[in-house]
């Protein structure tokens, strides 16, 4: 019944527009932009001068720029009222942002024009400092309810956890909240201390209503299932702009991992609208609200907006980001290690069997999440796309192996799951298919000549300062990259895995790291990988 009175709602408002004491509000959103300053291409990697040519790039903050303004001029042209919000994960995805910390990310949001942001958990990958630093650069309130700052000395009365536009004569409220495992995905120290997310929220809304404010916004780093229960369990909440899960909602599109809006029943009737914009700056979310008198949401509609080749950048900003494009050849030069031999990471060794860039790879991202008690790391051989000589490593050949912007992904998986994996692995090897399964802290053997399916057998795993079989039935910690977790190249069994973050650091940036400690470095293989 309620879902039918919204309904005829929308389309009251969609025909003869509001009534006079109705206000509407117009919602521009972005979530995990994760430092995608220049355009990316398909992939969600920097899009090459050959994609550009081809139009097949999408997004960066040129697009972004003309997009929101197109949009800002339409609506306030027709008296309406807009505000531009971001869900958080500004920081970490691309050289953008290992070259400038930040500092170009926030440069970019005033320059747009956001009214607010929430604090992502990567916000925290350089530590309270890297905060600070963005802090630095942006007027607009960056907000978080679930953590307390008040304890470290550059953070302090820094992060908010409330705040209050003044939009067409109405007060907008903004509340906010980030996911509570940050402390143990990203680098917020110990001053930061956090709380529950909707605890955090629930006091938020009562301080806002307690000073009269109706209408109340959840901006949100928490993810799409986490938003849901919030939307479900905070009242007060009118509308939930999420990120975290890069969850594309469309209110069309087939492809769509949910709608948008998604609706959520609280108890009592009242339906809350839930919204989030993929990543990256693919798409720019457009949400459309209308409240009546008294301050009820009476109306929720939009969508996501793909920002392609459609929409022209801006001139300025596109200018501006070629300008810092120039001084990222450098780091691409830059060198990070050496090695003692040539590193095989050929598609014709990798995707058949035990590789040395494999063994690269796959050490380097066990050795960046050993200390969270993973002991399994598993990666695609087609995820590697090239081989380093011997001598100077430069970070240039280490993105030339590792070009994807795949990022580390932790999951607790069982010795069955992981069996499964290797079997995906093996399936198609006839075929020279890059799901094949490079490994570290595991050992397997395969028979290609067997049905695929049945060719994984032998499989030990690492305890302590030796190997033992594996357990189907024990659970493991594991780390492998982000396209993997998904479900990419047929490792579907990975993604319902328990315990799932799949936004750690950039790949390249961990195998460059694991380099400059390893360095000079000598490629090897060890058995570890046999073929029947």
């Amino acid at each position: 019944m309620i879902a039918r009175l919204l309904q005829s709602a929308a389309l009251i408002a969609l025909s003869g527009g509001a009534a006079q004491a109705d206000y509407t509000l117009n919602i521009l959103h972005l979530n995990d932009f994760h430092s995608r300053i220049e355009p990316i291409n398909k992939y969600d990697s920097t899009c090459s001068a050959e994609e550009t040519a081809e139009n097949a790039c999408f997004g960066g903050v040129a697009r972004v720029k003309a997009k929101s303004d197109e949009l800002r001029k339409q609506i306030t042209d027709a008296g309406g009222n807009v505000i531009v919000l971001d869900a958080g994960d500004q920081s970490q995805g691309s050289l953008m942002y290992t070259t400038y910390k930040g500092v170009a990310e926030a440069e970019f949001m005033a320059e747009i024009g956001f009214d607010a942001m929430a604090v992502g958990n990567h916000e925290f990958d350089n530590g309270p400092e890297g905060l600070a630093t963005f802090l630095d650069k942006v007027k607009f309130p960056i907000l978080s309810g679930n953590i307390d700052v008040s304890q470290n000395p550059v953070l302090k009365d820094r992060v908010k956890k409330t705040a209050v536009l003044e939009v067409g004569g109405e007060k907008i409220g903004i509340v906010s909240a980030l996911a509570t495992d940050t402390p143990e995905t990203s680098s917020p120290g110990d001053t930061v201390i956090f709380s529950d997310d909707i605890d955090g929220l629930k006091a938020g809304v009562a301080e806002l209503e307690a000073a009269g404010v109706n209408k109340i916004i959840a901006l949100t780093h928490v993810g799409y299932k986490r938003d849901l229960e919030i939307a479900a369990q905070v009242p007060g909440v009118d509308i939930v702009v999420g990120g975290h899960s890069h969850t594309y909602l469309s209110a069309n599109d087939p492809d769509r991992h949910g709608p948008y809006p998604t609706w959520v029943d609280q108890p009592g009737g009242v339906m809350v609208p839930v919204v989030q914009a993929y990543a990256y700056s693919k798409y720019l979310g457009h949400a459309e609200l209308t409240f009546d008198d008294a301050g009820n949401l009476i109306y929720a509609g939009g969508n996501t907006l793909v920002l392609d080749s459609s929409v022209t950048p801006d001139a300025g900003l596109e200018a501006k980001v070629k300008e810092l494009a120039g001084p990222i050849e450098e780091v691409r030069a830059k060198v990070v290690s050496e090695s003692t031999a040539d590193i095989d990471g050929s598609r014709d060794t990798c995707r058949a069997g035990e590789c040395q860039m494999g063994n690269l790879v796959t050490e380097a991202m066990l050795d960046r999440v050993k200390d969270q008690g993973v002991t399994v790391a598993i990666t695609n051989g087609g995820g590697l796309r090239a081989s380093i000589d011997t001598g100077p490593v430069t970070m240039g050949e280490v993105l030339t192996v590792l070009p994807f912007q795949n990022t580390l992904a932790t999951f607790t998986t069982t010795g069955a799951m992981l069996v499964a994996a290797l079997e995906n692995g093996a399936s198609q090897i006839e075929e020279g298919a890059g799901r094949f399964s490079q490994v570290a802290g595991l050992k397997y053997t395969f028979d290609p000549a067997a049905p695929a399916g049945s060719r994984i057998s032998d499989v030990m795993v690492a305890e302590g300062d030796s190997y033992v079989p594996i357990d189907p039935a024990k659970e493991y910690l594991a780390v492998t990259n982000n396209y993997m977790r998904g479900g990419g190249d047929g490792y579907r069994m990975f993604r319902d895995a328990a315990d799932a973050y799949d936004f750690g650091p950039d790949l390249a940036d961990v195998v460059a790291d694991y380099l400059v400690k390893s360095g000079p470095y000598t490629p090897f293989t060890d058995g570890r990988i046999t073929r029947k």
